[in-house]
C-alpha cells in the first residue's frame, strides 16, 4: 500500500512505500529571509513530514539540496550541520539551480527509512 502525506493537486509532500519515505522538494514559507532562516524553515518542514510518517532525520538515507546561489553553500551548511544528528549524516548532493520562485534560497528533498517493527 502506498501512503501519501500532504496530498495536493500536483504533488504530495511525501509518499510512503516499502519501508521508505520519499519527501518532495520542500521550500520555505517566508521568502523574505536569508538562506540560513530559509534552511531552518525547510528543515523544520522535513522534521514534521518525517514525524507524520513515523520516522526522523536520523534515518534519512539521502538528501538533495538546491541553492540558486552556490555562494550560499557555506551559510547553508552551518544550519545543516547543526541539524544533522552526529554520526547520521546522509548521502547528500548540493547543486546550484534556478528555483521556482526568485525568493526561494533553498529547496531540499530526501528519502528516509522507516523504523523496522
Amino acid at each position: 500500500m502506498i501512503g501519501r502525506i500532504g496530498v495536493g493537486p500536483r504533488l504530495s509532500a511525501a509518499t510512503v512505500f516499502g519501508g521508505f519515505v520519499f519527501v518532495s522538494g520542500q521550500v520555505p514559507d517566508d521568502l523574505t529571509t536569508g538562506v540560513e532562516d530559509q534552511a531552518r524553515q525547510v528543515l523544520a518542514k522535513i522534521d514534521a513530514i518525517l514525524a507524520e510518517a513515523g520516522t526522523d532525520k536520523a534515518r534519512i538515507l539521502t538528501a538533495n539540496v538546491w541553492l540558486p546561489a552556490i555562494g550560499d553553500f557555506a551559510a547553508f551548511n552551518t544550519v545543516w550541520d547543526a541539524w544533522v544528528p552526529p554520526g547520521a549524516a546522509p548521502a547528500r548532493a548540493c547543486v546550484e539551480s534556478r528555483l521556482a520562485h526568485p525568493g526561494i534560497k533553498v529547496e531540499i528533498g530526501c528519502i528516509a527509512a522507516l523504523p523496522t517493527a
